[in-house]
């Protein structure tokens, strides 16, 4: 090796090490600023309970620490915040002799490294930033916040990413296709994806693609949106995709298909293909899909990969048509609608029942 060669191979090491020890330090010194907040709640809860009128009591409290805390160490100690310190730990508190002992579950396992109050620093029990703990307070569901707070831990998603995935009801579209089970191991341990039901929305919110519902766009426009998009539209596919191509050929019998999207998954470790459609789907919509499927299956993929996925999206669809169209075993071939607006809450509940 050249001594050229061998400098480079060396830098690379050393910036390696000081970007990943930077790294370490913001972890570290995140998890101490989070920490330290909900020391501060804490104390400013117990302070009020020793108070004889506590809602009075409370208020001028806040507002004297927030004048002594602001002269002293300058911005970030508004009521405003001392008031969400407050919150936060009554909402992530271990050791508050009100909590369920479901609750404190949940709490052991925020880090999934809790063994021993007496050996496992606390700071540790806070891995996301504070803006994220701020933004993740404001849901009250229980099992739903924790839902959001693994999987912005496990995915490293941004607050931005947090605020779109909560805003598009990821939590309550998966959750309405599941049982009791199955919503509890959402709020355990997040998404889990196992077969290829795991892997599908009904409905997939493409709001980011900027299309109004009532406007008139073709499939080659939607589908072009989509590829300006990509990053956004695999957020919103799900964990583990990667794209492979757009407008795909295939040919048998001197005869060309095109495959809107094929994209590839990297936990079920099969190919995953996607065609788009305008307006009501049609039988021969998923006939198609199931051609495109059994060609993949057939001569794309490799031994040691699993079966291939189709999705139709489309802006309507009749569940009987999917139902009758499609085996009663089916595990392969689905069907979803997709919305390029953010529905509200209410209206996504109706929209899936």
């Amino acid at each position: 090796m050249s001594e050229n060669l061998q400098n480079k191979v060396l830098f690379s090491q050393v910036v390696e090490l000081l970007q990943n020890a930077r790294q370490q330090v913001l972890r570290t010194v995140n998890s101490t600023m989070v920490y330290t907040y909900f020391e501060i709640g804490r104390m400013i809860v117990e302070e009020e309970q020793n108070g004889k009128d506590r809602a009075e009591y409370g208020k001028q409290l806040l507002k004297g620490l927030s004048q002594q805390l602001t002269k002293e160490f300058g911005k970030g100690f508004s009521v405003e915040n001392l008031d969400r310190m407050r919150k936060f730990y009554k909402i992530y508190s271990i050791s508050s002799s009100v909590m369920t002992k479901s609750q404190i579950q949940i709490s052991e396992s925020l880090t999934g490294e809790f063994k021993d109050e007496k050996t496992q620093s606390p700071i540790s029990f806070f891995k996301l930033t504070w803006t994220h703990y701020v933004f993740l307070m404001r849901i009250d569901d229980l099992n739903e916040r924790r839902f959001y707070e693994i999987e912005s831990e496990k995915y490293n998603w941004s607050v931005r990413e947090l605020k779109r995935q909560y805003d598009s009801a990821l939590y309550t579209r998966l959750a309405l296709s599941r049982d009791k089970e199955g919503i509890l191991k959402l709020s355990e341990k997040g998404q889990i994806i196992e077969k290829p039901k795991d892997l599908i929305k009904d409905p997939y919110i493409l709001e980011f693609l900027g299309l109004p519902e009532l406007h008139q766009y073709s499939e080659s426009e939607l589908e072009e949106e989509i590829i300006n998009k990509l990053e956004h539209f695999l957020l919103e596919l799900g964990h583990g995709f990667t794209f492979v191509a757009r407008q795909n050929r295939i040919t048998f019998d001197d005869k060309h298909f095109r495959i809107d999207l094929v994209f590839y998954n990297r936990i079920l470790k099969c190919f995953v293909l996607i065609d788009l459609k305008i307006g009501e789907l049609k039988h021969q919509d998923l006939g198609q899909m199931q051609m495109y499927v059994n060609y993949y299956d057939r001569e794309m993929r490799l031994e040691d990969e699993n079966k291939t996925i189709g999705i139709v999206l489309c802006q309507n669809k009749s569940d009987l048509v999917v139902e009758y169209t499609l085996p009663e075993n089916n595990e392969q071939i689905f069907a979803s609608k997709y919305k390029t607006i953010l529905p509200s809450r209410e209206d996504l509940i109706q929209l899936i029942l």
